[in-house]
């Protein structure tokens, strides 16, 4: 599709003049009667009027509720606010920055309402990554809570127009009066840019992920409407901050678009999760396979019988973490895949449909593929590259990076999979976490599955390591569980009865975390630099496993 099919309502084109060209567009596809949508199209319009205007919306943890109808006032006054007080015009980029709370998401509402285009970041980012995305988009202006906003301006950013909210003053949105006349919306084209979301630096280069206002009602009207399958009556929760659009999905365009409530917490962890759920009845829980595993072992103090969906996303879904949360709750667990290129879900399955160990099948509305590094499709049971298309695709804003993630019109996610002679896509790895050692490819997620079966293990990360005589090394980073000593012997042992010998750590350093992006999703290209660096400072010892000769070629 043409990016500048329909007329624009945006003054300031510098968001639709720097998406890439339309020979590096993905092929879109509508398949869908749903995602059809009219030419004229405003997000926030369409999420607002989710919900009856006395139904609630957003539920915090001190107790508070807004209805629908509360939520439509302060969107407009929010409105008013950014195109009066700070003089926004339609197209200009707006930064988000703060906790999770219902005054985020109603600044994220008025934004598009207002034409704008909104750029999230997280309340945690500091000064120099804000700098950079700020430069990247060219942000001016933003709205940020009032606890947070000493980073921004530490960030020094050239030219910013900075609105706090959250606090005691006048200018505050929450104290400032109601306007007279409600705000009239901007006249968004549905192909007019909604919002900007920077990946979330697994790789420690952000890029800006451009997505339109079609894109915001497309995940919602693919993956949650077949998928999920919300009800009004739903409570949603869950660990991801709106800066992700992980979170930005599950907390607040689903439950929207299906007339239901979400509860947005500040502090969404393992340990605030269960009895949050508990306390509140929250039936809906969008959070990462890490703390789905982490929760297990407070469980039994809190009664969660009122979830009846779980959703999974952000990296692979280990089934022996599935296993262990359906033996506990009785639920199955929705894995999904998902990328900020893609704005959310794109291959999933739920109830019957959930085989653990795989991701499930393509989202309704949404195509996949597994294909060769020439884009040719590899046979059921080969690992390949996982390569989709539907009603959303990357866009990046003005990178070079735009043709490798889009080749021959498909979205090439970076993931290998492999297609099962059932349909079924399995997760094999990370592309770039494939692991060659001695002539063989070892997936480092398998490893790390071996490893989480014993019960000594809290977590696990396994990576390569360059070595001048394998090419790489396996090498393994755990967390102990809680009261586990460190073995690594006995670790080995447990992986070597488990998987062919050759697959296992040659390495194991033990640790007490592992580096995670706020959402949860592991970080493994910190596991080496970091590595590297403690070993050159001598700050710490690696625990070594021993080599065997009954592995190598």
């Amino acid at each position: 599709m043409n990016p500048r099919s329909t007329a624009t309502a945006h003054v300031d084109t510098f968001a639709r003049d720097r998406l890439p060209p339309p020979g590096q567009w993905p092929e879109l596809r509508f398949d869908l009667p749903e995602l059809r949508y009219p030419a004229r199209l405003n997000a926030a319009v369409e999420l607002l009027a989710g919900g009856a205007p006395d139904h609630p919306v957003f539920r915090t943890a001190s107790g508070a509720v807004w209805s629908y109808g509360e939520l439509g006032a302060r969107v407009d006054r929010i409105a008013h606010l950014l195109t009066g007080g700070l003089g926004v015009v339609p197209g200009n980029r707006v930064l988000l920055r703060g906790p999770t709370t219902p005054w985020l998401a109603a600044c994220w509402l008025a934004v598009l309402k207002a034409g704008a285009i909104a750029v999230t970041v997280l309340a945690e980012q500091r000064p120099r990554e804000l700098r950079r995305m700020c430069a990247i988009a060219r942000v001016r202006h933003a709205l940020c809570d009032a606890r947070s906003v000493d980073g921004l301006v530490a960030a020094d950013v050239p030219g910013l127009r900075i609105a706090t909210y959250g606090g005691a003053g006048p200018a505050d949105p929450a104290h400032r009066p109601a306007p007279d006349t409600p705000y009239r919306a901007v006249d968004t084209a549905a192909d007019d840019v909604a919002l900007i979301a920077f990946t979330s630096g697994t790789t420690g280069r952000p890029k800006g992920c451009v997505h339109l206002h079609r894109d915001v009602l497309a995940v919602a009207d693919t993956f949650s409407r077949h998928v999920l399958r919300p009800r009004p009556d739903d409570l949603f929760t869950g660990s991801p901050p709106l800066g992700f659009t992980f979170g930005l999905g599950g907390l607040v365009i689903f439950p929207m678009r299906a007339g239901a409530c979400s509860l947005l917490l500040e502090r969404a962890g393992p340990r605030e999760l269960p009895p949050a759920i508990a306390g509140h009845r929250v039936s809906v829980l969008f959070t990462a396979p890490t703390a789905y595993r982490a929760m297990l072992a407070g469980l039994d103090a809190h009664d969660v019988s009122s979830l009846r969906r779980c959703v999974s996303a952000g990296e692979n879904l280990p089934a022996v973490t599935w296993h262990a949360w359906h033996e506990r709750t009785g639920l199955r667990i929705i894995n999904g895949i998902g990328a900020t290129e893609l704005l959310h879900i794109f291959v999933s399955a739920a109830d019957d449909d959930i085989r653990p160990g795989t991701t499930g099948v393509p989202v309704p509305g949404w195509r996949a593929e597994v294909q060769d590094a020439r884009g040719r499709p590899v046979p059921d049971g080969e690992p390949g590259l996982l390569a989709v298309r539907g009603p959303v695709g990357c866009r990046y804003l003005a990178d070079p990076r735009q043709r490798e993630y889009v080749r021959g019109g498909w979205n090439i996610t970076g993931d290998t999979y492999v297609r099962e002679p059932d349909g079924r896509f399995r997760y094999v790895a990370r592309a770039d976490d494939m692991i060659v050692s001695a002539g063989y490819n070892i997936a480092g997620p398998e490893v790390e599955d071996a490893l989480l079966r014993h019960p000594d293990v809290g977590e696990a990360a396994v990576v390569g390591e360059p070595d001048p005589e394998r090419g790489q090394r396996v090498v393994a980073f755990v967390v102990p569980a809680e009261g586990a000593a460190p073995d690594a012997e006995a670790l080995r042992t447990f992986v070597r009865a488990e998987l062919a010998p050759y697959k296992c750590p040659r390495e194991i350093v033990f640790r007490g975390a592992l580096p995670r992006t706020a959402t949860g999703k592991l970080q493994r290209f910190r596991l080496l630099s970091d590595r590297r660096q403690r070993l050159g400072s001598g700050t710490v010892t690696p625990v070594m496993t021993g080599e065997d000769t009954d592995d190598l070629r």
